[in-house]
């Protein structure tokens, strides 16, 4: 018969295992004030905080965990870890898609920890306002879902914008019905984005069949709206309702059960490779003849990957479009490098969104 341990010796070996995790914490603290110290005694202004560096801290951490904690839980505690150090040296200001309780601001804290400013507005263009003009450090955009596609605001917007991408984030998006009355019965109007409507179309169908759906400009309003009438309900993420003291009537409607929606990190900065990156571009042929066989050429010619590509109208012409492109690697890379060098001999317009770290989980 094996032995137990008795509880209270357990006890006290975890309250000694919390004063060492304390301890080290707060040296780590302490180094990450010193890092700030050596910085701005070298002259650098701004943020100081580095997605790259992040990106390999994170990998770091799974690469070094042998559980019993899953990948997942230990990176979350190092992204908070980091968060509150970032804080010591000097506190962030990141715009997202208002108001609080939005996908885009479960973004926000995916990526950056909570330890930041989150700073609401109420549409995208205005979130690259912000930190175009230097409102903020960062601001996290919606780009694409998995389900729906590619969120046009975001791309036409970096047609004119000068801000690159630095990161990027993908979040699981369970959708959840909200509201004042859970009887569906007396329900009269559907709130939500006109993204989330759609990939709820088949639940509402079945379960809400010709309620009036009305698209707003989030989630997280439609909770709002809903908070004020007993006969209206929301579609929206489960903290939305905490913000809007919302009752969840059903959870995860959503019509696609792996739905998610990646969201990019945009900002002043550049990323440095980390040997696990993607890099972002935009490119306008012109009309003619073969001219989506010149863009993607060289990038088979070169080996680099092809993750994605879209296409918008460019508005200067008729039938002229402006092509938006990820590919596998950092504008750095040797391989990389010459295959965009090739590309903008090619096309009449060429503009590098940036490079940066893939999401890590």
């Amino acid at each position: 018969m094996s032995l137990v341990t008795p509880l209270a010796e357990l006890r006290k070996k975890i309250d000694a295992i919390d004063a060492q995790i304390l301890q080290l914490i707060n040296q780590r603290a302490a180094c990450a004030m010193e890092v700030a110290k050596t910085k701005i005694a070298e002259g650098e202004q701004g943020t100081f905080y580095r997605p790259d560096r992040e990106s390999l801290v994170l990998r770091r951490i799974m690469e070094l965990n042998q559980g019993p904690l899953e990948d997942l839980t230990a990176v979350r505690f190092f992204r908070e870890l980091m968060s509150a150090c970032l804080a010591l040296e000097k506190p962030m200001d990141i715009a997202f898609l208002g108001p609080e309780g939005t996908f885009t601001q479960q973004a926000v804290f995916k990526h950056f920890g909570h330890a930041v400013k989150s700073f609401p507005v109420i549409t995208i263009n205005e979130i690259f306002s912000a930190v175009e003009s230097g409102k903020c450090q960062f601001g996290v955009v919606p780009v694409e879902n998995s389900t729906e596609g590619v969120i046009s605001h975001t791309l036409d917007r970096f047609s004119t914008s000068t801000l690159n991408i630095c990161g990027e984030v993908e979040i699981r998006v369970h959708q959840n019905l909200m509201g004042l009355n859970s009887n569906l019965a007396e329900i009269t109007e559907v709130f939500s984005h006109q993204q989330s409507l759609a990939q709820c179309r088949q639940w509402l169908d079945n379960h809400l069949p010709g309620v009036k759906q009305t698209a707003v400009n989030s989630n997280a309003g439609a909770a709002r709206l809903a908070s004020l009438n007993k006969h209206a309900v929301a579609i929206a993420g489960i903290a939305a309702a905490d913000v809007y003291h919302l009752e969840i009537i059903e959870s995860n409607i959503e019509d696609e059960p792996n739905n998610t929606t990646r969201f990019i990190i945009i900002g002043q900065q550049s990323p440095t490779p980390t040997g696990n990156d993607k890099t972002s571009l935009v490119v306008s042929t012109g009309n003619q003849p073969g001219a989506l066989h010149k863009i993607l050429e060289p990038f088979a010619k070169f080996g680099i990957g092809m993750v994605n590509i879209e296409s918008r109208p460019s508005r200067q012409g008729l039938w002229d479009y402006l092509f938006f492109i990820d590919i596998e690697g950092h504008s750095d890379d040797r391989a990389v490098s010459e295959a965009l060098e090739t590309v903008k001999e090619r096309v009449k317009m060429f503009k590098l969104l940036g490079s940066y770290p893939k999401a890590v989980l």
